[in-house]
This record gives C-alpha cells, sequence and structure tokens, in this order.
C-alpha cells in the first residue's frame, strides 16, 4: 500500500487558505485521488476550546500574554484530537490530507514573541520535538506558502471578520504590528524548512483564485507523485 501524503497550506490570514484547499481538494479528486481536507484551529472540535479562548483574549488582550510554549500547547493539543478521532486511519490507508494551517502555524505565531535568535530556534527545535515526536503526530510530506505582500494582507485584513466573533477579529488579527512580523517570519521559515512559495499578488493586485490553483495543484503533483 502506497503511503500517504500529508500536505500544508499555509499563509497569512485572508491569503485564500480555505479557497485553494477546496479547489486543490476538488482538482485530487477529479483525479482519482483519494483525499480528505482538515483545518487547524478545529473550531467545531471541543479540543479548540483553549484556542477559542486564548484568540478570544481571555488570557490578555495581546498576542504576546501568553508565552509561546504553553499557546502552542493549545493548538497542539487541538491538532492530536483531530488527527486521532478523523485522518489517523485515513492517511495510514495512503489517502492525502490537505490541512489549512498546521503545525507551521504554530511555529510562525509564536515564534515571533521571540527576540533573542538563539531562543528562537531553541524553541523552534522544542516544537519540532514536542509535535512529531512527543505527541505523535505526522510530518508534513510539503507545505506550500500562499505568499501575499505586507501591504495586500493589511488591506485584505481591514475588511475581514474575525472568526472567533467580534468586528475586528481575534488578538492575532487585531494587531498589526504582529502581523508585520508574521510576513517577515514567514520568509524566514520557507527557508529554514524549504517550504515551497506560491506568489499570491502582482503589482498589488491579488492574481486570481483560478490561476494560484495552478500554480499550487503543480507543486502538490511533484509531491504525490
Amino acid at each position: 500500500m502506497a503511503a500517504g501524503k500529508l500536505i500544508i497550506i499555509e499563509g497569512s490570514d485572508g491569503s485564500g487558505k480555505a479557497t485553494q484547499t477546496e479547489l486543490l481538494c476538488r482538482r485530487l479528486r477529479t483525479d482519482g485521488r483519494s483525499v480528505m481536507a482538515v483545518a487547524f484551529p478545529d473550531y467545531s472540535s471541543e479540543s479548540s476550546a483553549l484556542v477559542k479562548m486564548y484568540l478570544r483574549g481571555d488570557f490578555g488582550a495581546k498576542a504576546d500574554a501568553v508565552n509561546p510554549y504553553a499557546a502552542s500547547a493549545f493548538y497542539a493539543v487541538d491538532r492530536v484530537a483531530s488527527y486521532e478521532r478523523k485522518w489517523k486511519g485515513f492517511l495510514a490507508a495512503g489517502g492525502i490530507v490537505l490541512a489549512d494551517r498546521y503545525t507551521t502555524s504554530n511555529m510562525l505565531y509564536q515564534m515571533i514573541k521571540i527576540n533573542d535568535p538563539a531562543e528562537k530556534e531553541e524553541y523552534l527545535d522544542w516544537l519540532w520535538e514536542f509535535e512529531f515526536h512527543k505527541l505523535g503526530l505526522p510530518e508534513p510530506d510539503g507545505v506550500i506558502l500562499l505568499d501575499v505582500p505586507q501591504d495586500v494582507s493589511e488591506r485584505l485584513m481591514a475588511v475581514r471578520t474575525g472568526k472567533t466573533g467580534g468586528e475586528t477579529g481575534d488578538i492575532h488579527e487585531k494587531d498589526r504590528d504582529f502581523l508585520r512580523k508574521c510576513h517577515t517570519a514567514y520568509g524566514e521559515l520557507a527557508d529554514k524548512y524549504g517550504w515551497q512559495k506560491v506568489s499570491c499578488a502582482v503589482d498589488g493586485e491579488l492574481r486570481s483564485a483560478e490561476s494560484i490553483h495552478e500554480d499550487v495543484y503543480r507543486l502538490v503533483s511533484d509531491i504525490i507523485r
């Protein structure tokens, strides 16, 4: 039996991850592939309770109110619950799992709370060991980063409704300086871990979802062949 594949669609808030995951899922099924789409956090599950509290600001109004190790644990537990209950067997049976966010987002959102480069590397090493070795989550076979320029991202976020309620979204979405740091960190992580990038804008304007999809599909086809 062929091994399953776990492919992550990563990117900033408003970059089109859900849209690209859906388009890719449909395309691969048309190709005759066995595909399942998942998204993190899993807001429909009880396992995301601590994540919702954190993003809502219950532990503090600023994104750095909770230290990166504790916040990472909130998200990791949610992923473990999803994996064990929804897609572990599917992946083991050779299916393709497409994930809208994963451990990759933990890396991004939590590492930027750390200023010292050595401590940042220590955190990333800890997270990799914690999630993929200690908790037993599968390592991704490929990560596709939807790369949106910072100014375009900020325009998108200005009109975006927050996932957790409220007119201006969660504590990450409200913090523009935090989002700017995220954009820089995405580039660092892509270089460190060899993520594949898809440029999503031309001359300051977003490309069509269909044209972005074609680039994503080509990259994924190479991963699953």
